[in-house]
């Protein structure tokens, strides 16, 4: 009875997915309708007059830097706080970790945020933007990390500082491998959470050339209102890289152990 809800459930959450992808092969006058049948002849120009009118090609490109270094930035310097909050657990470290992670909670200040973005003239710049992601998504990716990285045994630490290890070796050689596939959640998860981001490129990005595709979609969709096979083609493109990461990493997020890199 539970698998059958469960089914259910996945099915009705996949509707509005399956609406978009079929009334994006359809013609202007056939999606009006905006129904679940299939478009009498697959229209495939759709996704060529998006990509050239739309001007997906530019804010594919500057998606794909602002969410990529975002999350290169998030996961190794959140997997290093990780690792030094879960190994020096006096008051000190305690502190640090919960004034870190209370940045899950707390609301940003968008009024003071534009002043610090202006006094430090980062404001419609790309290290802005990149700055402004990771922030954000730097409290959430530590704590995620931190219960993953406490599980490693310490005995692991001491044999290998017995052994010679300094401190970049012991992390990068032997303590990063091991948290693989929290490393791939966390960067899933951070990749996800960048890309669909709105709020913050509406506000600090003023040039549209410096637009991601969640503006882009945004400025297509009032241009082409009426045109529901267009606007269907254009939330596809935007979705698509986001699918083809998760799916491509799904094997090493299924299951969440932490696995050995070095043996022996």
């Amino acid at each position: 009875m539970k698998n059958i809800l469960a089914w259910l459930i996945s099915l009705i959450m996949l509707i509005p997915l399956v609406l978009i992808i079929v009334n994006a092969f359809k013609s202007d006058a056939e999606a009006l309708t905006l129904t679940l049948s299939l478009p009498k002849e697959w229209t495939f120009s759709n996704f060529v007059t998006v990509i050239e009118k739309g001007k997906l090609l530019q804010s594919f490109l500057n998606s794909l830097l602002y969410a990529g270094c975002a999350t290169i930035i998030v996961v190794l310097f959140g997997s290093m706080a990780a690792y030094i909050f879960s190994r020096r657990r006096d008051r000190t470290g305690n502190a640090a970790y919960m004034y870190m992670v209370l940045g899950i909670v707390i609301p940003i200040n968008y009024v003071a945020l534009m002043k610090v973005m202006q006094v430090t003239h980062l404001n419609n710049s790309v290290p802005g933007i990149i700055l402004l992601y990771t922030a954000t998504q730097l409290p959430f990716t530590v704590f995620l990390l931190y219960g993953f990285v406490s599980k490693i045994p310490v005995d692991l630490d001491e044999a290998a500082v017995i052994d010679g290890c300094g401190p970049v070796r012991l992390f990068f050689g032997i303590i990063f491998p091991m948290m693989r596939s929290s490393i791939v959640t966390a960067a899933v998860l951070c990749f996800l959470n960048t890309w669909n981001e709105f709020v913050m490129p509406l506000y600090f990005l003023n040039s549209s050339e410096k637009w991601p595709m969640t503006l882009a979609v945004y400025n297509f969709f009032g241009q082409y209102e009426k045109s529901w096979n267009l606007i269907c083609a254009d939330i596809l493109l935007t979705c698509l890289p986001v699918i083809i990461m998760y799916l491509s990493c799904q094997k090493y997020i299924v299951g969440g152990q932490t696995e050995g890199a070095v043996k022996g």
